[in-house]
């Protein structure tokens, strides 16, 4: 685990939630202030807003790649097309490690419903499981910005 996946693990297990401890490790690079960050991850938290969708970490990591390299404006399609390319690669690769990008699949239970809610509190699935999450997000988009070749749009 690299010094920004720890330092993402230390901030979710500190209390910000996953989609925000993996974006915000981001935001110096992207230079957008951490604060604006933190505000804009905020609902991509345990699936987005307890749904159990989208894990919050790889939304965190969605949104970490449209600060670094994202397009500003409505004809910057190349800058586009590279970010969703990168989104792409990013779920591939967390896909594969842990087998679905599902809120619910990962912790095995339905953060939408007071059942499950409760079953991930009674076994503290979010203290044990996503920070691995966490991990693994920030480590994979290392990993992706670090063999960004020099031919494509730079980040920002």
């Amino acid at each position: 685990m690299g010094d920004r996946a720890k330092e993402a693990v230390s901030r979710f297990m500190q209390g910000y939630n996953c989609a925000q401890a993996v974006s915000s490790v981001f935001a110096g690079d992207a230079g957008v202030p951490e604060e604006v960050v933190l505000c804009a991850a905020t609902g991509f938290g345990a699936g987005a807003g307890r749904t159990g969708g989208t894990c919050g970490a790889v939304s965190g990591g969605v949104l970490a790649i449209g600060l670094l390299v994202g397009s500003t404006g409505a004809d910057e399609k190349e800058a586009r097309e590279w970010t969703y390319g990168l989104t792409r690669e990013f779920i591939t690769r967390f896909t594969l490690k842990r087998g679905t990008v599902s809120c619910s699949e990962l912790l095995g239970c339905d953060l939408s419903t007071g059942e499950g809610l409760d079953r991930a509190r009674k076994q503290n699935l979010t203290r044990t499981l996503c920070p691995l999450y966490v991990r693994d997000a920030v480590d994979i988009l290392e990993e992706i910005l670090a063999s960004v070749t020099s031919g494509q749009p730079q980040a920002r």
